[in-house]
């Protein structure tokens, strides 16, 4: 039985998915119920409190982690004496370029490699469901805002990151690996209003911030040294952040979907 966390969220969900397709026993956690495929159990709890996660894991032999709460220790404990075995952890890869803003996933990353499990490590680009946050306003009038508008980026889809860890909570091969998840070409935030406008057959027009604007509304809802780590990477990306990773592909044995692929499958929740 594999344990998803974060089962209702963009790499969660699609985790459950794949793995219930394979024919595998899930159980889906997250804070919040939310639709689930058809015999996939939900529990509420909340990473923040291991304790809660308890239930979930008797019977488990593998779980998929995210980077939440503050005591990975914990969490990992609660695995180990419940059963499991293997652990994924979803990961970003400002740990490698950025270790100073992103000191909370480096955190997990030392306890997922001193747990004593068998682990994997997933250290994921951004993600192209990012491009949600544009939703509300290209519905309303086929507007889109970011900052740094011709400065591209490797994301990458959800889904190849769910493959990517269905692979390793299920497959023999992958432990002590930390694997790099990029898409197949840097992409700016004009191409992705222009491939979201060609998925929708109407234009999208782009907008573009100023770098002090996209600071206040990311403050909302991230904190700050994560808030000036991303735009750091998305204004004035390293080398390392550029660079198109083949990781997706020696796991998956083929190239990342593009994120025309992803504004394709997802074209709904623009409309």
């Amino acid at each position: 039985m594999i344990v998803v966390t974060g089962a209702t969220g963009n790499v969660g969900g699609e985790l459950v998915r794949t793995l219930t397709s394979a024919g595998e026993r899930v159980v889906a956690v997250s804070r919040h119920p939310a639709p689930l495929p058809d015999g996939v159990p939900h529990h509420v709890a909340d990473l923040a409190d291991p304790e809660s996660l308890r239930p979930a894991l008797d019977g488990a032999d593998a779980l998929f982690l995210l980077v939440a709460g503050d005591d990975p220790e914990g969490i990992l404990s609660a695995a180990k004496e419940s059963g499991v075995r293997r652990v994924t952890l979803l990961s970003s890869l400002g740990v490698g370029t950025r270790p100073d803003a992103y000191r909370h996933a480096e955190s997990f990353e030392n306890a997922v490699r001193g747990s004593g499990l068998d682990w994997t490590i997933l250290r994921s680009g951004g993600l192209n469901s990012n491009a949600y946050a544009w939703a509300a306003s290209i519905r309303a009038d086929r507007t889109a805002a970011a900052p740094f508008g011709a400065v591209g980026l490797p994301m990458v889809d959800p889904a190849d990151v769910a493959e990517v860890a269905a692979a390793a909570l299920r497959e023999e091969g992958h432990g002590g690996r930390t694997y790099e998840l990029t898409g197949p070409s840097l992409v700016t935030p004009r191409d992705r209003a222009v491939a979201i406008g060609a998925a929708l057959g109407t234009p999208v027009r782009f907008v573009e911030q100023t770098r002090d604007e996209a600071r206040a509304q990311m403050l909302a809802f991230m904190p700050e040294p994560v808030v000036e780590g991303t735009l750091a990477i998305l204004g004035e990306p390293l080398p390392a952040e550029q660079r198109v990773s083949p990781d997706v592909e020696r796991v998956l044995g083929r190239t990342p979907r593009p994120f025309t692929d992803w504004a394709a499958r997802m074209v709904g929740a623009f409309r």
